[in-house]
């Protein structure tokens, strides 16, 4: 019977404009070696090709022919992994794949996330080639429930495995330990059933043991061990399988053994095996709570929508709503999707998307977000984005990818694991040679149970949970406060931030600045100046063009015509307003044109002094006015940079400013540096100049401008309430547009990291302390043996520690909390705005 052929590869190709391109990408395709047929789709911008090709030379043909194939993201739920030796095996078979760019494994979620071009069956092959099964996830929420289901599946078969393993092991205990340590059981024992009846008892009910809820270790550990690339499972395998056979050969053939070396270790091997059974459990139970705030997220998506349809008003599943349906929301409801209000006012909690507790008022035109919830009024709203464009499932998405990635930290864990497993069996067979050799009789007894606390105390599963746990927990924690790291690495370099940089305008102010004073020169009129400033400036999208021109429609003027206009980036803009030449800009712009500042000096320093923004008015080639403009600094910007401070931050300020202006704002919010009048290409080598004086940055921004130092800085945050390429810059998005998110942010990275270092060293010196005494060091000066049992309970011990430890930060408190505000009562249909 012929072999089915194998499934086609698909390659995303980027580049193809039209059917000439089409074709030509398939001749390219056509002509690889093993290709049996090609085909390319210009509308989805895919290729599908069938045949026995390389993945590798597919690619390459493709970029050959002039096109590109992107890199893309793989995700795949990878089973059977116990430790640290095991997702770096995993790593090293994934990154081999031709065409892998990248690839990260965490053991806490049992994922492997892959950046290339490599196919993701060629990806699946690789993992069980490497003897772990994969399948390749997407991020949605049955791909959700399924992992959810399968980590309850894991936990139930080991809770399993841990009553009928404690059940045979129990009377194995009380036989072997109890005739050890209390007399009476031992006298009942020999007068009853007698020594050769109790160790027969007890192989019958370890082999039960081992070869039932115990035969997972062996079934992974010995295939590991043959294969050169020892885990976890292997020295548990090694270390049971060693003392089982030594006393099945004690039972059945005592004489094989020296004299005075007859005994049995059933209880060793049967506890060995149960202790883990059990702290695997509590890790699997331990591993779900990690990913609790993932699952409070999904939580807060709707099921159903009440939408319009035909003319009346029907329930649907929020992933039937499509973008344009009206949907009815009514009081207390959560918000299905995210959509624009048309009809109707109400007030919307949004606490849990953006950490803020206020409700927001909304009304005809505002935007509200799916997983918000509705108060007291009635709204109808018009659905902008469904299912995995809400802003709710980029978040989860954006959360769920922070989880999976690593620290620069993880890359000394990684290093050491590699070489650990190996390591430890090395040192248990050095040990168990020591023992036999030089050791006192029964010398082969010292050297087995030496031998087996050492392979026992020494899996590495802390190792490989120590910080993947604390990231996922972390985020997750950040996420419930409307921090989110769109990259796991940005919580280490958060933490190593020395100076945190604040763009001004929207950042540190509310950046919707307000006309505050207009002083005329000699010989002109206010009304005049401010209805052809206000005409020029009206063709500006600048949040200070809107303050004059709001201040002009305050004033009731009416503005004259605008023939011509022209913006200089950073300086001003120029028109020709009502027949008569006008410019309006800093000083610099003045004096660059020529006209003499000086008239109003004595104006810019007290406007200066007080905080405002002087720019000047030209009027028909004459200096004609100063103008103030005042950008109202955010109630939480004073509080946020205290924090800062006590966190032991330096804070500076980069705004286009003049000195003068720049430095009367930092004077009243305690900032350290300010660098002023700085053009909006400047800020990048503002950030560098800062990074050169400090040296780890963090940078502060909300707008289009503020992209490339967002980019440029070790950690950008965003405000999210900036815009969307900001936000894309930036490693940490902060969902409110309060500055509370910045110290919260930095100071939940400190307690990662702190947590993260605490689970290392507990980790690490747990093993460096413990592997000596497992091997008898302590034997010749106070006789002191680490018995194997006790090996087993404290392996165990230190992943529940480490896991524990990780848990605590779901408890984490941020410095600047959040103070609750009552929801105002309705007023007719609508909803009455806050008191200021």
């Amino acid at each position: 019977m012929p072999a089915p052929a194998p499934p086609p590869q698909t390659l995303p190709v980027e580049g193809m404009s039209c059917a000439s391109c089409v074709g030509r990408v398939e001749r390219t395709l056509r002509a690889v070696p093993g290709v049996a047929e090609a085909s390319v789709n210009l509308a989805t911008g895919r290729a599908s090709v069938r045949g026995t090709a390389d993945r590798a030379a597919l690619v390459h043909a493709v970029e050959t022919a002039g096109y590109a194939v992107p890199a893309t993201t793989v995700e795949l739920a990878v089973e059977d992994m116990s430790c640290a030796s095991c997702t770096g095996r995993v790593e090293r078979a994934l990154a081999a794949v031709p065409g892998v760019a990248e690839a990260n494994v965490n053991l806490a979620t049992g994922r492997a996330t892959v950046r290339g071009t490599a196919d993701p069956a060629a990806l699946i092959a690789a993992a069980g080639a490497a003897g772990y099964a994969a399948r390749e996830v997407a991020g949605d929420q049955g791909s959700r429930d399924a992992a959810a289901a399968k980590r309850d599946e894991e936990a139930g078969r080991l809770r399993r495995s841990i009553l009928i393993a404690g059940l045979l092991t129990l009377p194995i205990f009380a036989l072997e330990m109890g005739s050890h340590l209390i007399p009476a059981i031992h006298d009942l024992v020999m007068n009853t059933i007698g020594m050769q009846a109790n160790w027969m008892i007890q192989f019958a009910l370890t082999t039960l043991v081992l070869f039932g809820p115990g035969l997972q270790f062996y079934a992974k550990g010995f295939p590991a061990l043959f294969k050169g690339a020892p885990d976890m499972n292997s020295l548990v395998a090694v270390g049971t399988s060693a003392a089982y056979l030594f006393s099945v050969v004690a039972l059945f053939a005592p004489g094989l053994l020296p004299e005075g070396t007859v005994n049995v270790y059933f209880e060793a091997a049967a506890v060995i095996a149960t202790l883990i059974l059990v702290g695997r459990w509590l890790e699997a139970r331990a591993k779900g709570r990690t990913s609790e705030a993932i699952q409070r997220l999904v939580g807060l998506q709707a099921k159903t929508a009440r939408v319009r349809r035909d003319g009346e008003i029907i329930e649907i599943a929020v992933a039937d709503v499509a973008p344009g349906d009206v949907v009815e929301l009514r009081p207390g409801e959560r918000v299905p999707v995210d959509g624009e209000v048309v009809e109707g006012g109400s007030y919307v909690d949004e606490s849990m998307i953006t950490g803020e507790p206020i409700p927001v008022s909304k009304e005809a035109g505002a935007t509200v977000v799916g997983g918000t919830v509705n108060q007291t009024g009635a709204l109808s709203f018009r659905a902008t984005a469904v299912g995995g464009d809400t802003m709710l499932s980029q978040i989860i998405r954006m959360v769920e990818e922070a989880q999976g990635g690593k620290l620069p930290i993880q890359a000394l864990v990684d290093k050491v694991t590699m070489y650990f497993v190996p390591a430890v069996i090395t040192l248990a067979a050095l040990t168990f040679g020591v023992w036999f050799f030089f050791g006192p009789d029964p010398a082969l007894t010292f050297g087995l149970v030496n031998a087996v606390a050492v392979l026992i105390i020494a899996c590495p599963c802390a190792m490989g949970l120590a910080t993947p746990t604390s990231i996922m927990v972390g985020t997750g924690r950040g996420a419930e406060m409307g921090v989110l790291f769109r990259k796991g690495e940005a919580l280490q370099l958060l933490n190593e931030a020395r100076v945190v940089a604040l763009d001004k305008t929207g950042t540190l102010t509310e950046g919707e600045p307000r006309m505050t004073d207009l002083d005329v020169a000699d010989g002109f009129d206010p009304a005049d100046v401010l209805a052809r400033v206000a005409a020029g400036e009206a063709k500006s999208e600048h949040p200070i063009a809107r303050a004059i021109v709001a201040a002009a429609e305050a004033e009731g003027l009416d503005l004259p015509e605008v023939a011509s206009f022209e913006s200089v980036t950073g300086m001003g803009v120029s028109a020709m307003v009502g027949g008569r030449p006008i410019e309006i800009g800093a000083d610099r712009y003045m004096v660059s044109l020529g006209y003499d500042v000086s008239v109003f000096t004595e104006a810019a320093e007290r406007l200066g002094d007080e905080g405002k923004t002087p720019l000047y008015a030209a009027v028909g080639g004459k200096l004609a006015a100063i103008v103030a403009v005042a950008d109202p600094i955010k109630e939480t910007t004073p509080e946020a940079i205290r924090t800062l401070h006590d966190l032991g931050l330096k804070v500076a300020m980069i705004t286009g400013d003049n000195r003068r202006t720049a430095d009367a704002i930092a004077r009243r919010l305690g900032i350290d540096e300010v660098v002023a009048e700085v053009l909006p290409d400047g800020k990048v080598e503002a950030v560098k100049a800062l990074r050169a004086a400090h040296g780890r940055l963090a940078f502060v921004g909300d707008g289009l401008n503020d992209a490339p130092a967002l980019a440029e800085a070790d950690v950008g945050l965003a405000i999210g309430t900036g815009t969307d390429v900001a936000i894309e810059a930036a490693d940490v998005v902060l969902m409110s547009g309060s500055l509370r998110g910045v110290p919260n942010a930095i100071a939940l990275s400190k307690a990662t990291l702190r947590n993260i270092r605490q689970n290392l060293f507990w980790a690490f010196a747990y093993n460096t302390a413990l592997l000596p005494v497992a091997a008898g060091v302590l034997y010749p000066a106070f006789g002191l043996l680490l018995s194997p049992i006790f090996a087993a309970g404290a392996m165990a011990l230190s992943s529940v520690f480490v896991l524990g430890n990780a848990l605590r930060l779901r408890r984490w408190s941020p410095p600047m909390r959040e103070t609750s505000v009552p929801v105002p009562a309705p007023r007719g249909d609508t909803m009455a705005a806050p008191a200021e």
